[in-house]
C-alpha cells in the first residue's frame, strides 16, 4: 500500500516540535546522505566498560608519571642537581710540558715551544743535528673532535727515547674549572689541579760523535752506493753507548707534525728509514766474527796460540756423490803459515775453516760448540737495550737448516761458512758492539745503556782471562800491519777486525764492516760500523768511515783518547 504524502503548513509563530507520526517517508523524499561516509546513522552512547579501561589506563599512565618524577626529583636529586651546576662550570685540560732530553755534556735534543697555531700545548721540538731521530724518537700530539672535546689528552711517544721514557716525560695535566653565565659569558676561572711538568732525561749520548758518524756514514753511502748503515760506540766498563746512528733516517719534528705526504715519501722509500739499523737491522757478519772463534777454540783447546796453519789459497774436501768434482773452500789470499794472532791479522779463512769445522789432523770445535760460544757472547738473543723492535738475529745450526730448507741435512760445508761469519748468519750491529766490548774487557758481556749514569748490568763468561789478551793482540796487529791498517793513527792506538760478508746470488754486493777499540793499552770504548750492501768491487768502506771519525774527534774531541781518563 503506498502512502500519500501529508503536506502541511506551520506559520513560524507556531511552529513546534514534529512527531515523527506526523511524517511520512516513501522512496521518493529519503534525505540524499552518503552512507558511505556514514551520514544518516543514529549515534548510540559509548559503553561503560570502555569509559572504565580508559580510566584505568589513564591511572596507570599518572602513577608512572608520579613515580618518575618521585624518582629523578627526590632520589636522584642530588645527581642532577650536581650536573645541572656542571652546565655553569666547565672543566678544561691545563696541558703540562713534557720533560726535556739531553745529551750527555746537556744539551737540548728535545724541547718544547708555544704552538703558534694557539693549540693551549706545547710543540715539540727536536735538535737540526743529524743522525739522532732514530734515537728520540717522536711525539703524536693530544687530539680532539670537532666538537673541541680532546678524546687524547696526552702526548703519545711513538718511538725511540720518547717512546720508552714516554710516561716519565709526559708529566700530568691540570684541571682549569671555568664558570660561565646563562649566556656563556666567563663569570670566573679557577685552576682546582696544577699540571706537573714531565722530568727531563740526560742520554749518554754525545751528540757532537753521533752526528759526525751519521753524517759521515751517509756522506760515503752517497759516494759509493751502499744502501744504508749503522755506527755505535759504547764503553766498554759501563755499557753507555756514546753514539747509536742509523743512515738513513726520518724526521722527528715531521713525524710529529704528522705530515702526510713527507710520511707517505717515507714509507715508499726503498732505503727504509723507519728501519733502525743499528738495533733492529740484521747482516750477515763476515770476518768479524773471528776474533769470538779465536776465543772458543782456545778454551776449548782445540789449537794452541802458536801452532801455524798453513793457506794456500783453499781447502779442497772430497764430494762422496761426484769424487772426481770436490768441494773448494776459497780463502780471500793465500797467507802462507799464520799463527791465531796472524790469522786474525790478516783473517785467514783457510785458519777458520780448519779451526771452526776441522780438516785434516786439525781438530774443529764443531757447529754445536760453535753455536754455544756464539751465543754466550749474546748472538742470537736480545741485547736488552731499552728501545723497542730489538731483532735477535740467526746463528746457524742444523735444526735452523732443517726448518728453513724443507729438512735438508747439515753438512761439513756449513760449518766452515758458519765458522767465517757466512751462510745465514744474521747479526745487528749493536749486539757485534756488545760482543766486541766483551773482548776489549776481558770478558764481561754488558746490557747497553742509553742513561747517562744508568745501571750497570753484567754478565761474566767462562772463558780464560788469558785468552782475551792473546785475540786482543790479534786485533791490535790487524791494525799494525793487517787488513785494519786504515785505522792507524799517531794520536790513539786501536785494536781492530775488518769484515766483508758477500751478498746475493752472484755475490756482487757485500756488507762492510768494522769492530773495535781504544785506546788499546786500557781500552775504554768499543766501535762498530756496518755499510749495507755495496759494490763488491769497491775498495771503500766501514774503515773508511771510521777513520774519518777517528780524526775528527782528535780534533774535537780528544778526551775519549785519554788513557788517564780509560783508568
Amino acid at each position: 500500500m503506498a502512502f500519500k504524502r501529508r503536506l502541511f503548513s506551520v506559520e513560524p509563530q507556531e511552529r513546534g516540535e514534529i512527531a515523527p507520526e506526523d511524517i511520512f517517508i516513501d522512496g521518493s523524499n529519503l534525505p540524499e546522505f552518503n552512507r558511505d561516509q556514514f551520514e544518516g546513522r543514529l549515534e548510540k552512547p559509548i559503553p561503560t566498560a570502555t569509559s572504565f579501561y580508559l580510566g584505568v589506563f589513564f591511572l596507570l599512565v599518572g602513577i608512572i608519571f608520579l613515580s618518575r618524577l618521585f624518582f629523578l626529583q627526590i632520589n636522584q636529586g642530588e645527581v642532577y642537581a650536581a650536573k645541572s651546576e656542571n652546565n655553569r662550570l666547565r672543566h678544561s685540560l691545563i696541558f703540562a710540558e713534557r720533560g726535556l732530553i739531553y745529551d750527555r755534556n746537556k744539551v737540548e735534543l728535545a724541547w718544547n715551544s708555544p704552538d703558534p697555531n694557539g693549540n693551549p700545548f706545547a710543540l715539540r721540538e727536536y735538535t737540526t743535528l743529524p743522525g739522532l731521530s732514530h734515537t728520540l724518537g717522536y711525539v703524536k700530539y693530544p687530539s680532539k673532535d670537532s666538537d673541541g672535546f680532546y678524546y687524547q689528552e696526552t702526548f703519545d711517544g711513538k718511538d725511540g727515547i720518547e717512546k720508552t721514557y714516554n710516561a716519565f716525560l709526559a708529566g700530568q695535566n691540570g684541571i682549569l674549572i671555568t664558570e660561565t653565565d646563562a649566556v656563556g659569558s666567563v663569570q670566573s676561572q679557577n685552576v682546582i689541579e696544577l699540571p706537573l711538568r714531565g722530568q727531563s732525561v740526560t742520554l749518554s749520548i754525545d751528540s757532537r760523535v753521533q752526528s759526525e758518524m751519521y753524517r759521515l756514514i751517509s756522506e760515503t753511502a752517497h759516494n759509493v752506493g751502499f744502501v744504508g748503515g749503522a755506527g755505535i760506540i759504547m764503553d766498554v766498563k759501563t755499557g753507555e753507548l756514546l753514539a747509536l746512528t742509523s743512515f738513513p733516517e726520518y724526521s722527528s719534528a715531521t713525524l710529529s707534525i704528522g705530515d702526510s705526504q713527507k710520511i707517505t715519501d717515507y714509507i715508499n722509500d726503498i732505503s727504509k728509514p723507519f728501519l733502525n739499523r743499528a738495533v733492529s737491522g740484521l747482516y750477515t757478519p763476515g770476518s768479524v766474527v773471528k776474533p769470538f772463534m779465536a776465543l772458543a777454540a782456545l778454551q776449548e783447546n782445540i789449537i794452541s796460540p802458536e801452532k801455524q796453519i798453513l793457506s794456500t789459497g783453499s781447502i779442497s774436501i772430497p764430494n762422496p756423490y761426484f769424487p772426481d768434482k770436490p768441494s773448494i773452500f776459497k780463502d780471500w789470499k793465500a797467507h802462507g803459515l799464520v799463527d791465531m794472532r796472524h790469522a786474525l791479522a790478516v783473517s785467514s779463512d783457510v785458519y777458520f775453516y780448519e779451526v771452526g769445522g776441522g780438516f785434516e789432523e786439525q781438530r774443529g770445535l764443531g757447529i754445536e760448540r760453535i753455536d754455544k760460544y756464539m751465543r754466550s757472547f749474546g748472538f742470537g738473543a736480545e741485547t736488552g737495550i731499552i728501545l723497542s723492535q730489538e731483532e735477535k738475529g740467526v746463528i746457524p745450526t742444523p735444526e735452523w737448516k732443517k726448518e728453513t730448507f724443507d729438512g735438508e741435512e747439515w753438512r761439513i760445508g756449513d760449518t766452515y761458512n758458519t765458522s767465517i761469519g757466512q751462510y745465514g748468519y744474521q747479526v745487528t750491529p749493536l749486539q757485534m758492539a756488545r760482543g766486541v766490548a766483551s773482548v776489549a774487557n776481558g770478558g764481561i758481556l754488558l746490557r747497553p745503556q742509553l742513561l747517562l749514569g744508568g745501571k750497570t748490568e753484567t754478565e761474566s763468561l767462562d772463558i780464560s782471562p788469558q785468552y782475551f789478551d792473546i785475540v786482543k793482540e790479534g786485533m791490535r796487529l790487524s791494525v799494525t800491519e793487517g787488513t785494519a791498517q786504515g785505522l792507524s793513527n799517531t794520536y790513539v792506538k786501536v785494536a781492530g777486525k775488518t769484515g766483508t760478508a758477500e751478498l746475493g746470488a752472484l755475490k756482487q754486493f757485500v756488507n762492510s764492516w768494522v769492530v773495535g777499540f781504544f785506546p788499546y793499552e786500557n781500552p775504554r770504548y768499543v766501535f762498530t760500523i756496518v755499510m749495507e750492501r755495496g759494490p763488491v768491487k769497491n775498495l771503500i768502506g766501514a774503515t773508511y768511515v771510521m777513520r774519518q771519525l777517528l780524526d775528527w774527534m782528535s780534533l774535537h774531541t780528544p778526551e775519549y783518547f785519554s788513557v788517564e781518563v780509560a783508568n
